[in-house]
């Protein structure tokens, strides 16, 4: 299959913001240039005046000229970010995100507070309802959830979350969510951040995740 790239408009962005820089600065000039023509000859504009309005646009336009640099480093940066990134497409990513449940077993990673003498794994639809509580041994490094009720009964395929409520004897001291397992499938640049698409239509952003796999 051939890629190929689309024309690209021949004036830029950037070409624009400048030649707009450059024509506010001409326009600024002219009313200037009024000004000292028109002014009182008994009680003149300071001299001083002129340079400080002269310095107040420069300043301006230099800060313009900063903001479309920044914009376009920022544009670079994203870029090498998501080629960096590209290779974990295909691979499994870890974060506490939904899991797609598709038939196969989830590895879900708990969470445990500190001092937790017990601990239930909490399981929810896409919808956030409660479809599965299971109790936990603190320390539990992973657990497979394999998606079928008391019963044995399969869940429905979809979107599930998992939560993990630590207990202190019979008191709940916090519930955290847990990470899950998930192919990534694409990686988007998204308003200054590189995000991940999941499994499910799943989306994390890169920080959010602590660990990669094949």
């Amino acid at each position: 299959m051939e890629i190929t790239a689309a024309t690209a408009p021949t004036t830029t962005p950037q070409a624009m913001s400048n030649r707009a820089i450059s024509s506010d600065f001409e326009t600024f000039l002219k009313m200037l240039t009024v000004q000292m023509q028109n002014q009182d000859p008994l009680n003149p504009v300071d001299s001083a005046d002129y340079a400080v309005q002269l310095a107040t646009f420069s300043s301006v336009e230099q800060q313009v000229q900063t903001n479309e640099l920044l914009k376009a480093l920022s544009s670079q940066i994203q870029l090498s970010g998501m080629a960096e990134f590209a290779a974990w497409v295909g691979r499994e990513v870890r974060a506490p995100v939904a899991a797609a449940f598709d038939g196969a077993p989830v590895t879900v990673v708990p969470n445990f507070a500190s001092g937790a003498t017990g601990a239930e794994l909490i399981v929810r639809n896409s919808s956030g309802v409660e479809v599965q509580r299971m109790p936990l041994a603190p320390g539990t490094s992973s657990v497979e959830w394999a998606g079928v009720d008391a019963n044995g009964n399969p869940f429905p395929q979809g979107n599930y979350r998992f939560e993990v409520a630590s207990l202190n004897g019979t008191s709940v001291m916090q519930t955290t969510p847990a990470e899950v397992y998930s192919r990534v499938q694409e990686v988007q640049g998204r308003n200054g951040q590189l995000i991940l698409l999941l499994e499910g239509g799943v989306e994390v952003a890169t920080e959010m995740v602590s660990a990669v796999r094949t």
